[in-house]
């Protein structure tokens, strides 16, 4: 069991990097591993055990590393203060919940924008950084800081905002929107605000020397598996070739159907992005965000390229309610930027091998995206379609899975 884990040793927060190596095995691994009785879960009847999914999750947040990470993201940052400052009005005299504070950066702009009480709540000993970060900058007699899990801890009084950033890779990773909406539907009052208010799942195909070279990398693993084989074999006298085709597929999985995280630059998007789902924050449910399906359209603009998979990104909008619109809108989009990308990136889904394609090219594509059964926090996608040329002629594109991990 994971408790017996000398995790500092492991150093599971190294798991999160935003630039994963080859430990993605390893973190599957211990979701397998630590699979054991559970308790009851979030949406969809699934059974989560809170100490595995501790460990799973919440514990990586707990570092301060962790969270200089996303506070050193410019386009994150400005966003939320944007949002919060050029909207005073939406937190003047009000009481604001914060779900997932972390440092407490956002429980401290809703005070200083004028909010009469912040609840700031966080799963993990970051809270304590979080009660040090509110006391230095004045603001203990607003700011509350709960340490404890959103579904866990109870609150004097309903509040007027709810204010989370809770988006993970390709927005949904992490499934930390299910706090969220827990939050609302316990804690928000019939005419309270939700910040964001909006988010959109975007895919769009691109082009990029990375799908040839996870192709090479994976050629080059199982060169060195055959490798392994024959020295163990004449050194040894023990053949290991019976583990040759699990060693496949564990690669294969790594290497050729693991999404990858990246900074793209725009002009390796070749063809116009196409929108997967909308989400309003304010009556979206579990059940909405468990599995998603759509069939998205997109038109290649590049002429003489090649389609070497999809770039999946999100944004997100504080708009405010119809009844109490935002005064200025902020947006905060995770797109592929000539200046300045984030923390988040992009999602690229390869396709192997490359489609030759020309501008005015159709595709039609199929997404369908759900939780992995391992580890609720992580997701699985199943892309396909085909894409009709200028030519008339028509290219399968067979549906494949990929992990975001």
């Amino acid at each position: 069991m994971l408790a017996y884990i000398n995790l500092p040793t492991l150093n599971i927060s190294s798991l999160f990097s935003p630039k994963p190596p080859h430990h993605l095995l390893l973190l599957r691994f211990l979701s397998t591993l630590t699979m054991g009785s559970s308790a009851a879960g979030r949406g969809g009847g699934a059974a989560v055990d809170k100490q595995v999914d501790f460990a799973n999750y919440f514990c990586t947040y707990g570092f301060l590393y962790h969270q200089k990470e996303m506070l050193s993201d410019k386009v994150r940052m400005d966003a939320y203060y944007n949002a919060i400052f050029q909207n005073k009005h939406h937190f003047q005299g009000k009481t604001v919940l914060d779900v997932g504070t972390g440092s407490g950066i956002l429980a401290i702009w809703s005070a200083q924008a004028g909010a009469r009480k912040v609840y700031a709540v966080e799963a993990t000993k970051m809270a304590d950084h979080a009660r040090e970060l509110v006391k230095a900058n004045g603001f203990s007699n607003v700011v509350e800081v709960i340490e404890g899990s959103m579904e866990d801890i109870n609150l004097p009084e309903k509040v007027d905002v709810i204010i989370s950033e809770w988006m993970g890779y390709f927005l949904l990773r992490e499934s930390m929107f299910d706090s969220v909406i827990f939050a609302r539907d316990h804690w928000l009052k019939p005419d309270g605000m939700m910040y964001p208010s909006h988010a959109r799942i975007w895919l769009a195909p691109m082009k990029t020397g990375l799908v040839e070279q996870k192709r090479r990398d994976y050629e080059g693993a199982m060169d060195d598996w055959y490798h392994f084989v024959d020295e163990t074999k004449s050194y040894y006298g023990v053949d290991m070739g019976v583990f040759t085709d699990p060693f496949k597929d564990e690669q294969r999985k790594y290497y050729l159907q693991t999404s990858m995280w990246n900074n793209l630059h725009p002009n390796q998007i070749i063809g116009t992005p196409a929108l997967v789902m909308e989400i309003d924050c304010l009556t979206a449910t579990v059940n909405d965000i468990i599995t998603i399906n759509a069939n998205i359209s997109s038109s290649v603009t590049t002429d003489n390229t090649w389609l070497c998979g999809f770039a999946g990104w999100f944004d997100v909008h504080f708009r405010g309610r119809n009844e109490n619109p935002a005064q200025k809108e902020i947006e905060l989009s995770t797109a592929p930027s000539e200046n300045c990308g984030t923390h988040w990136g992009q999602q690229v889904f390869p396709l192997h091998p490359a489609v030759h394609a020309g501008q005015g090219d159709a595709l039609k594509v199929a997404l369908s995206m759900r939780r992995s059964k391992e580890n609720h926090r992580l997701l699985e996608v199943d892309i396909g379609g085909d894409i009709k040329q200028t030519s008339g002629k028509q290219i399968s594109l067979p549906t494949k899975m990929y992990y975001i991990e």
